[in-house]
């Protein structure tokens, strides 16, 4: 199994995911505070095995380049513009149902913080393809 992080950093809380590049298969997804991304790559890097990351080259990506030294292969990549997309990756993911369905998607906003879908679009822009994540989101910031 080959696998690969992302990180979407932010001053406050990052957007985290962890992806099967073989099954192109998002295995978890993860909003953090942003003092706890290392504890967090550091957990999956036990568990997994997982070496690389890719790392959003916005705000505080020095930081963290700086704090992964060392835990993990980091390579910077561009992240400009993948907040704005991560809305509409949302609803590819988990379309609408019932009326909402009906509502054009621009006028629906996800229910969720979309960091770690920030972070997926970063490994699909890297890749260039599109990667499956099953399941219900659960987005919620964790400590």
């Amino acid at each position: 199994m080959s696998l690969l992080t992302a990180i979407d950093p932010g001053r406050n809380k990052c957007g985290l995911v962890l992806v099967d590049l073989d099954k192109e298969l998002v295995i978890e997804g993860k909003i953090v505070r942003s003092e706890s991304v290392i504890d967090l790559i550091n957990q999956w890097k036990k568990t997994t095995g997982v070496e690389r990351t890719l790392l959003g080259n916005g705000t505080t990506s020095s930081v963290f380049s700086a704090r992964l030294k060392g835990i993990l292969c980091v390579e910077l990549v561009e992240e400009k513009g993948t907040t704005l997309l991560a809305r509409e990756r949302f609803w590819e993911i988990w379309p609408p149902s019932g009326w909402r369905s009906w509502l054009p998607r621009g006028l629906i906003v996800p229910p969720y913080d979309l960091d770690a879908v920030a972070a997926l679009l970063l490994i699909e822009s890297y890749l260039g393809k599109k990667f499956s994540w099953s399941g219900l989101p659960n987005f919620k910031t964790v400590p």
